[in-house]
């Protein structure tokens, strides 16, 4: 039972082996121009193996876009579930995702240039996903501004998410970096329209 439970673990990190230099191919050269060769190269393991991990590249693409969109939807309603006050939980989203896009700053690139060459149902889970998210900031928004239609509240959110996925593409990372990002996005989300 221990072998199965270390083969298990250690299967276990090879995939994430793999997931993490997939990240870093994809994001530096694209998914289109990164053979699953050079994926299981990067990682340590031969070519043929992956395919013990993973059907195909698109599979690898998958299993990193489905989860980080699960991610940071999962960290929008931990968020909503401090019960704090409106502004509160606009400041701690905003936080929060910063440091997601500060953190996974590859992922973004990523997504920006090949949420496309996913498979019809991956994206579809992506996407979803992602409309939950935004609606998670829609339905707050109204708070700040209870006169505005759900359109330009979304268009808001949109607007912010701009700003703070604009972090794979800023001249740093730092923490000047984040408090820029984060006073920018909170200003914008508190402006009024007219």
């Amino acid at each position: 039972m221990e072998a199965n439970t270390l083969r298990g673990r250690a299967k276990a990190q090879r995939r994430v082996a793999l997931k993490n230099a997939a990240i870093t191919l994809f994001a530096s050269r694209g998914f289109t121009d990164t053979p699953l060769e050079d994926i299981g190269s990067a990682a340590g393991v031969s070519g043929p193996a992956v395919y013990r991990h993973f059907e195909n590249k698109q599979a690898v693409l998958a299993a990193i876009l489905v989860e980080q969109s699960t991610e940071l939807l999962e960290g929008g309603r931990a968020v909503l579930a401090q019960d704090l006050g409106s502004e509160e939980t606009i400041e701690a989203l905003v936080e929060a995702h910063v440091a997601f896009s500060l953190r996974r700053a590859e992922i973004i690139r990523i997504q920006d240039h090949d949420l496309d060459k996913l498979a019809e149902g991956d994206r579809h889970t992506v996407r979803a996903a992602q409309r939950a998210y935004v609606e998670i900031w829609v339905d707050l928004l109204a708070d700040l501004h209870p006169d505005e239609p759900a359109a330009a509240r979304r268009t808001r959110a949109h607007a912010a998410f701009g700003l703070m996925n604009s972090t794979p593409y800023s001249a740093g990372r730092g923490q000047h970096t984040r408090r820029v990002i984060e006073r920018m996005t909170l200003a914008a989300l508190r402006a009024p329209l007219s």
